[in-house]
């Protein structure tokens, strides 16, 4: 198996824990989406993509790693991962898309990678419990509500590389 394809497991409600095989390199739109009693995930480090709303309403989902294989994560992956509280994005990841971690209310702890370059639009909305977050010094642009509603955050750290911050990027 190289792939998990599209809708693979999509709306498996039972599914709780899920390990991936070295062989795969590719995650597709909505593999998971609406496993809601998935807590546990490993991705392992031969995955390059993974796909819009792959994680989508994983809301059972306490904490992702994210390998340094992966150069491509979609739009979506984990919105509405309400029970998601940390985060680490591999070193290779140039880009995050638009509401990745959109509503993921618990989230508390997010280490980005030294390669991103952009953090896309409702990256982090909503993500009501983010109290801080280093941005590296590679990240020159931040989308508009890339940092929406995230109400407890106290403590922003902006690099210089920092070019453009987009639209109520930090509004609420």
């Amino acid at each position: 198996v190289t792939s998990i394809e599209e809708t693979a497991f999509e709306g498996c409600t039972s599914l709780t824990s899920v390990v991936i095989g070295k062989s795969v390199t590719s995650i597709g739109k909505l593999a998971f989406d609406g496993c809601s009693s998935l807590n546990s995930i490993v991705i392992p480090d031969s995955v390059i993509t993974i796909g819009d709303s792959a994680f989508k309403g994983c809301s059972s989902l306490t904490s992702i790693d994210i390998p340094n294989s992966v150069k491509s994560i979609g739009k979506w992956v984990f919105d509405g991962c309400s029970s998601l509280t940390s985060v680490v994005i591999g070193k290779r990841v140039t880009s995050i898309r638009d509401s990745v971690f959109k509503g993921c209310s618990s989230l508390t702890s997010v280490v980005i990678g030294k390669s991103m370059t952009s953090i896309g639009e409702g990256t982090f909305e909503g993500c009501s419990s983010l109290t801080s977050i280093v941005i590296p010094d590679s990240v020159t642009s931040i989308g508009d509500d890339a940092f929406k509603d995230c109400s407890s955050l106290t403590a922003v750290v902006l690099p210089n590389s920092v070019m453009s911050i987009g639209d109520s990027a930090f509004k609420g």
